[in-house]
């Protein structure tokens, strides 16, 4: 049995950590209110973390004077937090766009807005600039093991 990557083992605890903050506050609240208990969470379970973390923005090679501004980031992990009825494709993209311009190789998308806690995990593929789910990029991971192995 392969041990788990840093990564997952983050995934693991942002996920946890979402998962009792939706449980404790249910849906229906700002997203300032669970960004905060996110943040209290994270700090309960000893999990290494930034807030609001400003993203540059370079035009032609000037940097602009807006910026992102990231909800949480963890490690290589990027986590965009909603509170809305459902997500929407624009939510996705604002996230994939973080990941495309940090070049983190992961992100998680959580939604407490809805009944129940809704996350995506996404990966970042820097070779293709393409963005896919986590659960596909961990997939094709093990099939190259597996290739790799028999191979041996």
């Amino acid at each position: 049995m392969s041990q788990l990557s840093e990564h997952d083992i983050n995934m693991y605890e942002i996920v946890g950590a979402a998962m009792d903050v939706h449980s404790e506050l249910k849906s229906g609240l700002l997203e300032a209110v669970y960004s905060e208990a996110m943040t209290m969470e994270l700090d309960d379970r000893g999990v290494e973390f930034e807030c609001e973390v400003n993203l540059p923005i370079y035009y032609k090679g000037t940097l602009m004077k807006k910026q992102y501004r990231m909800d949480i980031v963890c490690g290589d992990i990027v986590v965009e937090l909603k509170a809305v009825e459902e997500l929407l494709p624009e939510h996705r993209m604002q996230l994939f766009n973080y990941l495309r311009l940090t070049r983190k190789p992961f992100g998680v998308l959580i939604n407490f807005g809805e009944q129940s806690l809704r996350f995506e995990k996404y990966y970042f593929d820097e070779e293709t600039n393409e963005v896919m789910f986590y659960n596909i990029y961990k997939e094709q991971l093990l099939q190259n093991q597996d290739l790799l192995e028999n191979q041996n």
